[in-house]
């Protein structure tokens, strides 16, 4: 269907039909002067959207009934009053919301929050002015509920959720705010904020997590929540940051939906390790700790495991700082150390509380891990994370903290260690080459795991090994790296280790040794299995263990 001039010189749509082409899939990042030439309500009512304009002012329209006559006459309107041609392509309609979702961008967001803030310092000067402290709050309240600032707020949060950031950092630079969106452990820069819309920004979130808009000089934590576009609700946890150049803001996305989806499969467990941690959550007592930095997925992990045991038999209670995913069934307290109510001191209450299971947030001073492992010790069956390198590391990093070996090797059941990854993306995976002196350093590493495990892993060495990555695609914007798959490293704390703690201290080496015993991988054997199973990359697996995965090197 293309453009015909008309005797009178005006530009309209012809009807013929019978050349009308199909539009496989959305273009990205449709510009907005070309999206906006429907509007709106326009596009979405008679499902038509102008997706892309060329030098000679033809204009292609997406439509998935190119034969509505009213969508036509509609077309023929536009195309008169632009003097633009118009190409018709007609689209299922999953492609045409993918097109529609270009309206409503973060640039055409900011450019009209500019617009509205052009009188802004006289506006600042009306407020100083203003009588009392509580009006003053009240007008500049008023100000930043102004439609143009609450939708750039709304739509940078929804372009965060659609991509599947989890974080949003807004942050003062020399001349302009930075917006970037952590996604799979990576920031980006997603968009730059002029320097004059910066404060506003971040004093539309203030509101929204009812933190005081005025105090700059302390930080701050808040919380709220917001239904996104496909009707589930989003928590975001808010923490303000004096900095020098002003506020920094930085809101963590809990996707409750998205999150607690995950199993404890899907999350990368596997083999002997996801068969220690089953049989190890079936006791009715002990400890089970998980180590690992800041953002490795300890707290997925952890939920993961809950969502398994919460049922109507078992009263199970937690203590976390935060509370960060909502589970139905589970009594979740959150812990206020302003307010004295310390893991320390809510541990002491809710062993009042007849708890059959019991998960503490973390475990970070001599209190807390005295009285988890007595916990542990009197029928209890105890959760938690501890912040070291290594899952071995954890029997001395506790005996440090004042726990008698004794006592220890009579409450722990299983220690685990885990680090996130980057998976591969499943739309442009492929083979990958790697030197014959790599491949061989690789096999090396794994050459005394058992065929029975990698059996487990579905790895058939007899076949030879192949390596993978992903090239680049629509899927993944051209990163060939889409999601993220964790690395484990599981170790059971079976007779052997007992006695190794209660004589020898908790000796790290001793018990490496017992490890490769059982046949307990080290999360660089996991690493490698998980390269070699095509999900993920050799650079990915080196980031996360310490040292390169190609030496020889023995390395948790």
């Amino acid at each position: 269907m293309n453009d015909t001039d008309n005797k009178d010189g005006k530009t309209s749509v012809n009807d013929d039909s019978l050349a009308i082409a199909s539009l496989d899939k959305a273009p990205k990042n449709v510009p907005t002067d070309v999206i906006n030439l429907i509007p709106e309500e326009v596009a979405k009512k008679f499902k038509m959207a102008a997706f892309e304009r060329n030098d000679k002012d033809v204009v292609k329209i997406a439509m998935v009934d190119p034969q509505d006559i009213n969508a036509l006459n509609t077309l023929r309107f536009v195309a008169e009053k632009e003097k633009i041609e118009i190409e018709v392509y007609k689209v299922a309609e999953s492609i045409l919301n993918d097109i529609l979702s270009n309206y409503g961008s973060p640039y055409e967001m900011v450019k009209e929050a500019v617009e509205s803030f052009k009188d802004r310092d006289a506006l600042v000067d009306d407020l100083d002015i203003l009588g009392s402290k509580k009006e003053k709050e009240r007008r500049k309240t008023e100000i930043l509920k102004d439609a143009p600032v609450a939708k750039l707020v709304e739509v940078i949060v929804s372009h965060a959720i659609e991509g599947k950031a989890s974080d949003i950092h807004i942050e003062p630079m020399d001349n302009d705010y930075r917006v970037r969106f952590r996604v799979d452990g990576i920031l980006h820069v997603s968009l730059i904020l002029p320097k004059e819309i910066g404060p506003v920004v971040v004093s539309r979130i203030k509101i929204l997590a009812n933190l005081k808009i005025d105090e700059k000089r302390k930080p701050q934590d808040g919380r709220f929540r917001l239904s996104s576009d496909k009707k589930r609700e989003v928590d975001f946890r808010i923490s303000t940051l004096p900095v020098i150049e002003g506020e920094k803001v930085v809101m963590r996305i809990l996707d409750r939906k998205e999150n607690m989806s995950e199993n404890i499969t899907s999350l990368g467990l596997m083999g002997k390790a996801l068969e220690d941690l089953m049989e190890s959550i079936k006791e009715t007592y002990g400890m089970i700790l998980i180590t690992g930095p800041t953002g490795s997925g300890k707290s997925t992990t952890l939920y993961a495991l809950l969502k398994i045991l919460n049922n109507e038999e078992r009263n199970i209670i937690t203590l976390e700082d935060p509370i960060e995913y909502y589970i139905e069934g589970v009594n979740q307290s959150q812990v206020k150390p302003e307010i004295g109510y310390s893991f320390a001191s809510g541990l002491r209450t809710i062993l009042r509380q007849d708890p059959n299971i019991i998960m503490v947030g973390e475990i970070r001073d001599s209190e807390t891990a005295e009285l988890a492992v007595h916990s542990a010790l009197t029928g209890h069956l105890m959760f938690s994370t501890l912040h070291t390198n290594t899952a071995i590391g954890s029997i001395p990093r506790l005996i440090d903290m004042g726990i008698e070996p004794f006592l220890l090797s009579s409450s722990i059941r299983l220690v685990m260690a885990q680090r996130l990854v980057r998976r591969i993306c499943d739309g442009c995976r492929e083979k990958k080459e790697v030197p014959e002196s790599v491949k061989a350093k690789i096999l090396k590493e794994i050459e005394n795991i058992p065929a029975e495990e990698l059996k487990k892993y579905e790895l058939d060495m007899s076949k030879g090994v192949a390596f993978y990555h992903g090239k680049g695609c629509d899927k993944c914007n051209g990163t060939g790296l889409k999601g993220r798959v964790a690395v484990y490293e599981v170790v059971p704390v079976n007779d052997k280790v007992k006695v190794i703690i209660t004589e020898k201290q908790g000796s790290e080496e001793l018990i490496k040794k017992e490890r490769s015993a059982m046949g307990a991988l080290t999360l660089k054997q996991d690493g490698i299995l998980k390269i070699l199973k095509g999900l993920t990359t050799i650079e990915e697996v080196e980031r996360v263990t310490e040292g390169s995965i190609t030496l020889d090197e023995d390395n948790d």
